[in-house]
């Protein structure tokens, strides 16, 4: 009886399972709904942007600007029409980044197990977290080095005045792609999910990133400064180290 109790309850979860298997076409449907979502938290994320634009524009992008002694000007007509609209739009998707994480969590969540799908709010939240620091990373420390030393080259004969539109999309660069490099930890630990990373592999290659690390730092910092240059590598290293530590978490939970 016990055999064959066993047997049932194989049976019934079995059924349960393929129940809860989606079709490819189904994956679509689940994928394209999920887009929609993100792009409505986009749209409402903008317009709350465009509301606060003027605060926006003059107390946070041009902050660096003022700071640095960078001088701007406006080269087309229109020119700052399209750069508030530019601007509302970037800062209404930073705006939605916990809704946009969220639907590509519970996009994939059906590749993960059942006991690891409660944590999938935790994952949002951290990936979230590593974004905004990448941003904050950026706009604190990156931008006013990169402008001091913009503002400050060259000849006196010669005077710097930079298009603002040229400035806001540095501005905007940078922070993005710093927020990007500092999903590190969150690319270490979804890459040691699917089996991918090891955290064998990283520390045996540490030097070896530690050594590409600097010469992106170089590359990334102005000027010849080394304590810039270590100011930028440093976060970069303690990213690297706290992937190896989310890598080996993360297979300890596999």
């Amino acid at each position: 009886m016990a055999v064959e109790e066993l047997e049932q309850v194989k049976e019934i979860e079995g059924e349960s399972y393929e129940e809860k298997e989606m079709t490819f076409i189904e994956h679509l449907e689940e994928l394209r709904w999920r887009i929609i979502y993100s792009l409505i938290g986009i749209v409402i994320g903008t317009i709350v942007a465009w509301i606060f634009i003027d605060f926006l524009v003059e107390q946070i992008l041009l902050r660096p600007a003022k700071e640095s002694g960078v001088s701007l000007q406006n080269l087309k007509p229109f020119g700052q029409i399209f750069l508030y609209f530019q601007i509302a739009l970037i800062a209404g998707l930073i705006l939605s980044i916990p809704n946009v994480f969220y639907q590509f969590w519970k996009f994939i969540s059906p590749a993960l197990r059942k006991n690891e799908r409660k944590y999938i709010l935790a994952i949002v939240i951290f990936t979230t977290v590593c974004f905004l620091a990448g941003i904050a990373f950026a706009y604190f420390v990156m931008l006013p080095l990169a402008l001091s030393f913009a503002a400050q080259f060259g000849t006196q004969t010669i005077k710097n005045e930079f298009a603002v539109d040229e400035y806001m999309s540095i501005i905007i660069s940078v922070m993005l792609a710093a927020g990007l490099v500092f999903e590190l930890p969150m690319l270490s630990f979804f890459l040691s999910k699917l089996g991918i990373l090891k955290p064998s592999f990283m520390r045996k290659y540490r030097k070896h990133a530690i050594v590409l690390i600097m010469i992106a730092a170089a590359v990334l910092t102005p000027g010849t400064d080394p304590v810039s240059q270590v100011i930028l590598a440093v976060p970069l290293v303690l990213l690297y180290e706290i992937s190896i530590l989310v890598s080996k978490f993360s297979q300890k939970k596999s």
